[in-house]
């Protein structure tokens, strides 16, 4: 039986109050998987992290990503999870490994060094446009979008090249 994953959203701030309430009411989850090697080894980032899930009433979990890969599969059917990445190349290698994740929500990937502006919160460099395009040929349905109920921005070649 596959995971029941609800929803899984690429955001280089991980839980914050607008995933841990908004997108998480939004997508009728009630489980926050983060799935990040740093956080999963970060015990005061995971204390913010969950007292923002508890104010929505849903689990949380903080996991390497191997780990999420290697226990996926043995979630119960009751557990709608939401998955919080904080990077495409994450979101990547989870695909990889096996997890059965169906859409992707871009929501914040913050200005750096190398990076363009797709939209207001979001800024790609060559090796997220690379990740970003392979997750859309793998068949997800990936986009950007910053709140539930605002425009999405299917993620396209024509949206780089813009």
């Amino acid at each position: 039986m596959a995971a029941n994953i609800v929803f899984t959203r690429i955001d280089n701030r991980l839980v914050h109050g607008q995933v841990g309430v908004s997108w998480t009411k939004a997508c009728n989850a009630n489980l926050i998987l983060v799935a990040n090697d740093q956080a999963a080894n970060d015990s005061l980032q995971q204390k913010l992290m969950a007292t923002t899930a508890e104010s929505s009433g849903a689990g949380i979990r903080f996991f390497t990503l191997q780990h999420t890969i290697e226990i996926i599969d043995k979630a119960a059917d009751r557990q709608h999870i939401f998955i919080v990445v904080k990077t495409p190349s994450d979101c990547r290698k989870l695909v990889d490994g096996g997890v059965p994740i169906k859409e992707i929500n871009v929501g914040n990937m913050h200005f750096a060094k190398g990076k363009i502006e797709i939209t207001k919160k979001v800024y790609v460099d060559e090796q997220d446009k690379a990740d970003l395009l392979y997750l859309k040929q793998k068949g997800i349905n990936i986009y950007i979008q910053d709140y539930p109920g605002d425009k999405k921005y299917p993620i396209t070649e024509e949206l780089f090249n813009k």
